[in-house]
């Protein structure tokens, strides 16, 4: 994760934007055809005999047949086509249209994961369940069906709701793999023609789909770095790839994607991508996210990897769990040693044997005069003498950390040492860099340079101490992971979790190695970051949880995830940042994921389709929320549910300003369901900092005597004089067997 706000995937396509429309073809000599997602009115007390039907109907709104792109039939009332501004105005007037968006781009955002996150690890797990009879659709650069993680040995076929096919040919597809499409067409100037095979030029959907669910693969490892057994969090699930990006990802092509993955029976959706944050009735993502929902499909995307900046997040609607990226306690070493004895650990996925034990002369690379030569740019070396030199370059500056490595290497250099600027803090990345390189953090990044200046011949070297398990703190929550609070959506507090996003390793199409490395035989993998890496563990732990308890809704299932979560690291102590200071709840969400626990909560909160449109009502206009709902809404004949009401398994509270003065409370709603044990009495907890607020849950017990009984409470806010900006802990509901806790933010306009 080079860029922290213009990445969501470390290393993979540098070169993607984030752009308002995507041109196509003139259409006369003043304007030009672009992509538009249009979302129109449902026709009532009217049903489509077939899909043929309805985009029949969608075509009636465009000028001629060969301006639609895709038309949407499950999760959005629309469709998007390529138009001119003037023939955007014709529609917006005709009968039946409701709204209309241009066409985005979004962004793409392991042996050891599995282990770290308490499951149990080894070839047994393939027939552990995990998973079983669940259907996970993956949304992203398509998928390499050859590799071993996609193996379908042991696996049943799929489910008799499966309703998908496989566009690639021969036998690719299995038991394992049972679908694979291609829905990538506005990228292509809105040609799909013929089925394309959705085969993985980028790697980044191998990667994600794999983390999800792929099978058991021994002795998985990247140059011989992190060996171990790869697993998916639920190897027992089916997959099918929707590919919907090459060189970025259009919206038009993703809703498609997610049409398609509700259409053919999935359970679960992954979709590691993200666009800029938009109001959920201009977001077509968001929209056909909720559709999903609607239909019962568990939704989970990336939090965004643009932190450490403040309400930064990607993906903030209520029905999708957000997912945040924390590090694991894994560390692929390699220690920078000074001349004056001092010595720091970093990080490289490349540990050449054969490195010399030599020092060598260290050298800045800013010292070359050039603009921006600190970030070690191409060109930015040239005419400085570093041959044979150790170079010290800083990260950041979009510029990929091999890269910098290569034009290291290029000018002579012997070695690189990668330095974090104040942001990043202590993180550090395993890259496959070029040649001998060590990525350390911001403490060591300052001792370096001052030992640097404070003699005439600074001299270093880098020794390769391999993988290293157990390091601490672990779990911690990574610079570059997008931050709360919610800028769209201020009543919900965001991210929802945290989950393994860095250096993951996964299943990879292609060979990682420096050219001069000797191609190892065997199936490939890579180590990659972001929360395009968390947000499949994430889908994989909710299959699992689908698979044991099919009844459940997603709402609940992601109640389940979060009322569980971890809020300590493995020593016990709170969960740190990148700067290693206790990391806040817009970091976190409601802790790091535990999957053993979520698999058994002992309550959830529950919300229906119909809680969010009434909920909806509270932010939107009716006509907004139609677009959201596919149907016609008045919001005006339905009672709005704010943020406070809202049935979520976490609590945002804004005090005004006036509230100092009159200590009036916020008073907050839930209902929870009992999924545990027969009778259970559970008793309320409140971990709140003591600073002169005061809260009290009533009643003061909840007694569950049957299964699925539901009980309601109230959570009584008074601000006192509290002088704090931002106050935050957790509720807890407490029986023999459970804790079910619900992270509480407080915030004081």
């Amino acid at each position: 994760m080079e860029s922290s706000r213009s990445l969501l995937l470390l290393s993979l396509l540098p070169s993607l934007l984030l752009i308002l429309a995507v041109p196509a073809e003139a259409a006369g000599a003043d304007e030009l055809l672009s992509s538009f997602i249009v979302h129109v009115q449902p026709q009532e007390n009217h049903e489509f005999g077939t899909a043929d039907d309805r985009t029949s109907w969608y075509q009636s709104f465009l000028p001629d047949n060969g301006r639609l792109l895709h038309a949407y039939h499950h999760v959005a009332t629309g469709f998007a086509a390529r138009l001119t501004r003037q023939e955007l105005d014709a529609i917006s007037a005709m009968p039946g249209f409701l709204s209309a968006v241009p066409d985005r781009t979004y962004t793409v955002q392991t042996t050891h994961t599995p282990e770290f996150l308490g499951l149990n690890v080894g070839t047994q797990r393939n027939q552990s369940g995990l998973g079983a009879g669940v259907i996970i659709g993956v949304i992203d650069t398509g998928i390499f069906p050859d590799h071993p993680s996609f193996s379908d040995y042991g696996m049943p076929p799929p489910p008799a709701k499966w309703k998908g096919r496989c566009d690639f040919n021969g036998t690719a597809c299995n038991n394992k793999l049972i679908g694979a499409r291609n829905f990538v067409a506005a990228l292509n100037n809105g040609t799909s023609g013929a089925p394309v095979p959705p085969v993985d030029e980028a790697g980044h959907g191998t990667h994600t789909a794999s983390t999800a669910a792929g099978a058991v693969v021994p002795d998985a490892n990247v140059l011989g770095q992190a060996m171990g057994i790869a697993a998916g969090m639920a190897t027992r699930a089916h997959i099918a790839m929707y590919k919907v990006c090459t060189r970025g990802c259009s919206v038009s092509d993703i809703l498609a994607g997610i049409d398609a993955a509700v259409a053919d029976g999935c359970d679960v959706i992954s979709i590691s991508l993200g666009g800029p944050a938009l109001p959920f009735h201009q977001d077509p993502v968001a929209v056909a996210t909720f559709g999903a929902m609607e239909k019962g499909v568990f939704v989970s995307m990336a939090a965004g990897n643009s932190g450490p900046v403040e309400s930064s997040l990607l993906n903030e609607a209520p029905w999708i769990l957000t997912v945040a990226a924390s590090t694991m306690d894994r560390s692929i070493r390699s220690t920078v040693q000074l001349g004056n004895g001092m010595s720091f650990h970093g990080e490289s996925l490349y540990q050449p044997h054969d490195s010399p034990a030599l020092f060598s002369p260290l050298v800045q690379a800013d010292a070359s005069g050039k603009p921006l030569a600190e970030f070690c740019g191409n060109g930015s070396l040239d005419g400085f003498d570093v041959k044979g030199k150790m170079v010290l370059c800083e990260f950041g500056g979009n510029i990929s950390a091999t890269i910098k490595g290569a034009v290291v290497q290029s000018a002579g250099g012997s070695g690189m040492i990668l330095t974090n600027q104040f942001l990043q803090g202590y993180d550090t990345l395993a890259n496959a860099h070029v040649l001998p390189a060590s990525h350390v953090g911001y403490a060591a990044s300052t001792a370096i340079k001052s030992y640097i200046n404070s003699t005439t011949i600074p001299v270093a070297r880098i020794s390769f101490q391999g993988t290293v398990l157990g390091t601490s703190p672990a779990p911690s929550i990574v610079f570059f992971s997008s931050r709360g609070p919610s800028l769209q959506h201020t009543g919900i507090l965001k991210p929802d979790i945290t989950g393994p996003g860095v250096n993951v390793l996964a299943a990879w199409p292609f060979q990682v190695a420096p050219p001069s490395t000797p191609v190892l035989p065997g199936p490939t993998f890579n180590i990659i970051s972001g929360t395009s890496m968390s947000t499949p563990h994430l889908s994989g732990i909710a299959a699992a949880i689908k698979s044991k308890h099919p009844d459940w809704s997603p709402a609940a299932i992601k109640s389940a995830i979060m009322t569980t979560a971890e809020i300590t690291d493995r020593s016990g102590n709170p969960i740190l940042n990148e700067q290693h200071v206790a990391a806040n709840l817009f970091a976190t969400g409601a802790g790091h994921v535990n999957p053993t626990k979520a698999a058994d909560p002992g309550l959830v909160y529950d919300i229906t389709p119909a809680d969010y449109i009434s909920h909806l009502c509270s932010m939107y206009t009716s006509q907004e929320v139609s677009v959201i709902a596919r149907k016609l809404v008045n919001c005006s004949a339905i009672v709005a549910i704010d943020g406070n009401h809202l049935n979520y398994p976490s609590i945002a509270v804004t005090f005004p300003p006036s509230s100092r003065n009159s200590n009036a409370p916020v008073v907050v709603k839930r209902t929870v369901r009992n999924v545990g044990e027969v009778p259970s009495v559970y008793y309320p907890a409140v971990d709140m900092p003591d600073n002169g607020m005061y809260i009290e849950v009533f009643p003061h017990k909840l007694v569950f005597t049957e299964a699925n009984q539901e009980m309601d409470f109230e959570v009584v806010m008074w601000p006192g004089q509290s002088g704090a900006r931002l106050v935050q802990g957790a509720l807890r509901w407490v029986s023999e067997m459970h804790t079910v806790r619900s992270p509480i933010s407080v915030t004081f306009a």
